[in-house]
């Protein structure tokens, strides 16, 4: 496993475990977030390299700290 791979399955795992605690859908969080639905499953099986900018808004969505989502 390529070690940019490892930081992209734990900030997915995260993303995951906030969204399951808070009882909300990939779709909800993805509308909250305003990006497609599509997105957030591809964020959490770790196929997508996100970006700082989504970061903020998955963050928001799920109203946490971006520090809070990077743990």
């Amino acid at each position: 496993m390529k070690s940019n791979s490892i930081i992209l399955i734990k900030f997915g795992e995260r993303v995951r475990e906030l969204r399951i605690k808070q009882g909300i859908s990939q779709e909800q969080l993805a509308h909250a977030a305003a990006v497609h639905r599509t997105y957030i499953g591809m964020i959490e099986r770790a196929e997508k390299n996100i970006t700082l900018i989504n970061i903020e808004k998955i963050a928001r969505a799920l109203k946490v700290n971006v520090i809070d989502l990077l743990k």
